[in-house]
């Protein structure tokens, strides 16, 4: 328990603090000048630049695809890597181009979309956009309180009300602008990413089958298959096509084509640093749930049940990582989920609602959920919501990047429209595989 209060009060010191931490935003945009100057190289130069990307790389971390991960794992062990390899890469696609429109027009999509399209058309995606951020931003909330509660052997009561104070708290960071935010969820991603360096030290996995996995494709049965669906099916998030390009698009602005060119440049090679890096942590979920359960406990999909075997297989220590891995990644995708929830309404109608109020509205029903449903049962219809919204941003994202009365000189070309295009479609088929076999 003290641990909980230690950790309550950290981040009440850093809610106290956000705004002398504005210095931080400061001596960053500083710095994004002078590398566009030419006055930094390197990564020196790289560095003023990193957050968009990381804060939406979490979105490839949530609770919902610790499930699918784990279940992956213990089923099929490591046949399924090149799945998470594809949706990978898939993440890198669609991020970058979000990503891009910010940059270049100065818009994020949601505005883009009020512009673009007609009156009613933008009306049914608000709806639906709101829908799926508020889902999003439950299920993470709950997958947060369920890491508390099983760490410190608590109600799930006490693991919402925390993860309540602790996201809140964070959220307000961004009075000290957009700097201060981004270190703190760059943390929350650090954590995830050196808890499964940790796992993959307590329970090394067969590399040379976990290379084969990752570049063959194999799929054995149909259990195989729906999991290869789920994976790639809830791997793009609708509200982080929304929220990154709100990131980029005031963030540094473009003072002329030269320094357009560059932000996009940093902008790339982030988006393959921060994605790479959640990759990694899908890749090492899996290859980790296949090391210790696919023999052992196979067919393991409960977030509370894997932690509850972990404990006599790699002991209470591999056990706790894992917990805290799940923390991290419902806090931060909690907090991420409400500032796309603030993206999506400011921009598709332009209204901006106080960040306390839109989170109220997320911990009510996520309360309610949590104290009187499956907490896990909950976290996959979560998905189920998101997979009936997905085609919306992917379609407006796609159709938009590549009008030149929107994009001018920087729409996209034909090839990589037409990759797009092509993982779309098929990323819906997915979605509405998955849906029929969630709801059969």
């Amino acid at each position: 328990m003290n641990k909980v209060f230690t950790m309550l009060t950290l981040f009440k010191l850093l809610q106290a603090n956000a705004a002398p931490m504005a210095g931080a935003t400061h001596r960053t945009e500083l710095a994004a000048r002078e590398a566009l100057s030419g006055q930094r190289k390197g990564l020196s130069a790289l560095l003023p630049f990193v957050g968009p990307a990381v804060i939406a790389s979490v979105a490839y971390m949530d609770p919902g695809n610790f499930a699918t991960n784990i279940q992956a794992g213990s089923t099929c062990g490591y046949e399924l890597l090149w799945v998470v390899v594809l949706a990978s890469v898939a993440a890198m696609l669609f991020q970058a181009m979000s990503a891009k429109l910010g940059i270049v027009t100065g818009s994020n999509l949601a505005e883009l979309c009020r512009e673009q399209f007609p009156k009613p058309v933008v009306l049914g995606m608000w709806c639906a956009s709101e829908v799926a951020a508020m889902a999003t931003d439950i299920a993470e909330f709950l997958g947060g309180a369920l890491g508390f509660s099983l760490l410190f052997h608590v109600s799930i009561l006490f693991g919402l009300v925390v993860t309540g104070v602790v996201t809140s708290a964070i959220l307000l960071l961004d009075k000290g602008g957009f700097r201060p935010i981004e270190i703190v969820i760059a943390l929350l991603v650090a954590a995830i990413g050196l808890s499964y360096v940790c796992e993959l030290a307590i329970a090394p996995p067969d590399w040379h089958a976990a290379l084969a996995g990752s570049v063959l494709p194999r799929l054995h049965g149909t259990t195989a298959v729906t999991l290869a669906v789920g994976i790639i099916g809830a791997t793009i998030m609708p509200h982080t096509l929304y929220l990154h390009s709100g990131l980029t698009q005031n963030r540094t602005p473009a003072r002329n084509d030269g320094e357009r060119r560059q932000l996009l440049a940093f902008s790339n090679r982030e988006v393959l640093v921060a994605l790479g890096i959640a990759g990694f942590v899908n890749l090492a979920m899996v290859m980790m749930f296949a090391s210790v359960f696919s023999k052992s406990e196979p067919g393991i999909a409960d977030i509370s049940v894997a932690y509850h075997a972990l404990v006599p297989l790699l002991g209470v220590g591999a056990a706790t990582v894992f917990l805290i891995s799940l923390m991290a990644s419902g806090i931060s995708s909690s907090v991420v989920g409400t500032m796309a929830g603030q993206v999506v309404m400011q921009g598709f109608v332009n209204l901006r609602i106080p960040v306390w109020a839109r989170r109220v509205v997320t911990i009510i029903p996520a309360f309610v959920i949590g104290l009187h449903f499956d907490v896990v049962g909950a976290m996959v219809m979560s998905q189920v919501v998101l997979s009936f919204i997905l085609p919306l941003p992917l379609i407006a994202l796609v159709v938009l990047s590549s009008r030149r009365a929107v994009m001018g000189n920087y729409a996209t070309g034909k090839v990589t429209v037409c990759a797009a295009a092509l993982t779309t479609v098929v990323i819906v088929l997915l979605n509405a595989i998955l849906i029929h076999q969630a709801l059969a």
